[in-house]
């Protein structure tokens, strides 16, 4: 799928894709790839797991063809589709192939999306299905992605991680496996798995916004659309709005959520090392060791120096951090009562 590409050629073309296929030898894939993007000077990240590829890469027009007509000589990707959008500037800074155990991370083991996903909706079709009042639609993103645009009427499944999904099954859709369901999310891929985790569950009428949000706002004209907000993308626009143009957010590049400018007038925002979301979660010594770390990358920046890696270790700390102080509070909870007379 291809978003309208702008009348001057763009420096970079972003492409996102996935495919759910059986991989018998997925290291031996994750050295092909390498193999590719270093030919082919195309930057990003690839998951290979054995269901299959999950990637977001970038190159030049040339280039990006090439290693996508070399990938689908390969039957297994000879339906890869990838979705693609442009940047004048490189939106990675390199080329990563990682071995994963899933290539999104559901946690529920033996799922086979390929052969088990629900059932296909087009964008042209998904309007009819989600107004009918016997439909329970459900976003299957994260709560920080639901904030800032869904569809009318969508439950917020209310989840920091695609893992709790089935924790949200489990508890609240129970009485509504005689239900027709339908899931949506931003490209596709959670809904794959979900469709397929909620089919193993015994829930038989299971529907999924083919090509997700994305493929929606590009296809739909907005006066016809159901879509209110912004939809949260994983790259450098943060977030997008009908025909997938920018819709005006930053990121908080600590905790990832995206921010409106309004947000950015905050107090509690630092670039590089919190927002108003976040701030609130660290630690003095967290938030001294977060901006010591963020005035050393921009002075290498400045110089001219700075590693390939230093932006985004940097961020990938801040998160993990961020991450362990929202836990923190229900590992209180949990010692709180083992530590009690009656444990």
């Amino acid at each position: 799928m291809k978003s309208l590409e702008p009348a001057n050629t763009p420096a970079f073309v972003v492409s996102a894709f996935y495919h759910f296929v059986l991989i018998e030898n997925p290291d031996a894939l994750r050295k092909t790839l390498l193999t590719l993007m270093a030919k082919y000077k195309i930057l990003g990240t690839i998951l290979v797991a054995k269901e299959g590829i999950n990637g977001t890469v970038a190159g030049s027009r040339e280039n990006t063809i090439a290693i996508f007509d070399s990938l689908r000589r390969d039957p297994r990707f000879a339906a890869l589709s990838p979705k693609e959008s442009y940047s004048e500037k490189a939106p990675f800074l390199r080329s990563k192939v990682k071995l994963k155990q899933e290539i999104v991370t559901l946690g529920q083991g033996d799922l086979d999306p390929a052969a088990h996903a629900g059932t296909y909706v087009d964008p042209q079709d998904w309007n009819a299905l989600i107004k009918d009042p016997d439909v329970l639609v459900i976003d299957t993103r994260n709560d920080y992605e639901v904030e800032i645009g869904t569809f009318e009427n969508a439950i917020n499944p209310s989840t920091t991680t695609f893992r709790e999904f089935p924790e949200y099954v489990r508890e609240h859709l129970q009485d509504a496996k005689n239900k027709k369901i339908a899931m949506f999310c931003t490209g596709g891929i959670r809904c794959e798995k979900s469709t397929a985790y909620l089919k193993s569950e015994g829930f038989d009428q299971v529907y999924h916004l083919k090509g997700g949000i994305l493929n929606y706002l590009e296809s739909v004209p907005e006066s016809e659309s159901l879509w209110q907000g912004a939809c949260f993308v994983f790259d450098e626009r943060v977030a997008v709005e009908h025909n997938l143009q920018p819709a005006g957010y930053q990121q908080c590049h600590a905790c990832r959520r995206p921010l409106r400018a309004a947000d950015l007038l905050d107090d509690r925002y630092r670039p590089g090392i919190s927002c108003h979301y976040c701030e609130p979660l660290l630690t003095d010594d967290q938030r001294a060791r977060f901006a010591e770390r963020e005035k050393q990358v921009q002075l290498a920046k400045a110089r001219g120096e700075a590693h390939l890696g230093d932006a985004a270790r940097s961020a990938q700390l801040k998160r993990k951090a961020i991450k362990r102080a929202r836990k923190q509070p229900n590992r209180d909870v949990q010692n709180s009562k083992a530590g009690s007379p009656s444990a």
